[in-house]
Order: C-alpha cells, then sequence, then structure tokens
C-alpha cells in the first residue's frame, strides 16, 4: 500500500463536500501538473491512503484520510469544452490526464493545521514533501513513517 497527500482547495471541494457526495465517493479529476498526473496514473492503487489536505484557506491543513478505489483512467474533464480543466490537446485515444475515485474513510476531528506540520518539520517529518520550499504539487508521496507520526498528531496510536 501506497500513501499519498492530496490537496484540494475546501472553496472548490472539501472534505465535506466528499462527505454529501453519494457512498462519500469522488472523482479525483482536473489534475493538470505532469508529475502529480504520473502519481495518479503510474502509482496510485485501489485501497491506497491519502490524507486529504485543505489548501488555499485561511487554516491549511490536513482534514482527514481518503481511500483510492479505482485504477487510474482519462481524465473526462481534459475532454469537455465547458469544463475549465477542458484541454484541446488531450485526445480519447491518447489521453494526456488522469484521474481515480477517492471516498472518505475519516474525517479529523480538526485539522492538522500546517503551522502544526512544520513544528515537526525537523524532528519527525523531515521527508514530508509539503514542508519543503518550492513545492507546489497536488498530489505527493507520504512515507510510512511520516503518515504514521501524522495519525499521532489526530490522536491515533503511532504503532497503527
Amino acid at each position: 500500500m501506497n500513501y499519498w497527500l492530496m490537496k484540494t482547495e475546501p472553496s472548490v471541494f472539501s472534505i465535506d463536500d466528499l462527505a454529501l457526495a453519494k457512498r462519500r465517493t469522488a472523482s479525483w479529476d482536473g489534475v493538470r501538473n505532469y508529475q502529480a498526473r504520473n502519481f495518479i496514473r503510474d502509482d496510485m492503487q485501489p485501497g491506497d491512503l491519502a490524507f486529504l489536505y485543505h489548501s488555499s484557506c485561511d487554516v491549511p491543513g490536513i482534514a482527514g484520510i481518503v481511500k483510492v478505489t479505482s485504477k487510474a483512467y482519462p481524465d473526462a474533464t481534459a475532454f469537455d469544452k465547458r469544463d475549465h480543466h477542458y484541454d484541446p490537446a488531450s485526445e480519447r485515444a491518447n489521453p494526456r490526464w488522469f484521474a481515480v475515485d477517492i471516498q472518505l474513510e475519516s474525517k479529523f476531528r480538526r485539522v492538522i493545521t500546517l503551522q502544526e506540520l512544520r513544528a515537526h518539520a525537523k524532528d519527525r517529518l523531515n521527508e514530508l514533501l509539503i514542508l519543503r520550499r518550492g513545492n507546489r504539487l497536488s498530489i505527493t508521496p507520504v512515507s510510512a513513517r511520516d503518515w504514521r507520526f501524522i495519525l499521532t498528531l489526530n490522536g491515533a496510536d503511532e504503532r497503527a
């Protein structure tokens, strides 16, 4: 199993929106960065877990956990001229962009803030890519060690 951090702007799509979706499941589409696309297309697998991270908001941070429930598939928003993620260069026969389905596993009682994560950047979370200067990717891998430690910040046992 792989672990991920998936960033979203809560004004566009939040953990609460996912909680209200049918079967608490939604397509994770609209990714328009090649490295993040490669993570989706090449590395994400059904059963992988991800922290859902709210960005570009008053209190950025991890809001909960989602599970990847599908293999990667062509992102339909790239072909829809009415969608703001439309990409005229993406072809159905040779898609440029991919999506996966995610399902809400749990919403945290509180957001684990970026400030709180940064407080542990040197001692415990030195591999967490979101804490590195200049990292703006919407999807990044999370090590098993960092995953377990972040769970302790939410009150879970680090051995879990």
